[in-house]
């Protein structure tokens, strides 16, 4: 997908999940994905899209309780996915991501994966001068949702 920016109307998980896939695969390593949005929204069945496209390791589920898991690249040279979920951290006054994810020892260097971060707008897009910002929103009483996404410009 060579746009910059979007809008997707997403009726059902499939489309959701067929988005991530098409917007994963422009990514490469040292990337940044923003997923943002009410709970319910969709981010993780992106996310699953965005591993599919990557051909990573699975199963891709949110890591709200571990903050981050690590998904290995299936061929070789490809970049891994690091799956990050910083709900539990929105309280905080501030949070520096980068030691957060050191302190984690997610034993992969962030330069040489895909980086995707669930409730990490304003804080996830210092990881990287490149990265992707997705906002997804569904409608009340439906199960159709929005996705507008926008790249940013190095």
């Amino acid at each position: 997908m060579s746009e910059l920016s979007g809008t997707a109307e997403l009726p059902t998980t499939e489309d959701t999940v067929a988005l991530g896939t098409e917007l994963g695969a422009s990514l490469r390593a040292g990337d940044v994905v923003v997923l943002s949005g009410p709970l319910g929204a969709g981010k993780t069945v992106l996310a699953k899209g965005i591993a599919q496209a990557l051909d990573v390791d699975g199963p891709v589920v949110s890591p709200t309780f571990v903050l981050a898991r690590v998904h290995r690249a299936r061929r070789p040279g490809a970049p891994a996915m690091v799956h990050v979920d910083l709900y539990r951290l929105l309280d905080q006054d501030t949070v520096d991501l980068l030691a957060e994810l050191d302190s984690l020892d997610l034993d992969t260097d962030l330069d040489d994966a895909v980086v995707v971060v669930e409730w990490g707008e304003g804080v996830a897009e210092r990881l990287s001068e490149r990265h992707l910002d997705i906002r997804l929103e569904r409608g009340s009483d439906t199960e159709m949702r929005t996705a507008m996404w926008q790249w940013s410009r190095p």
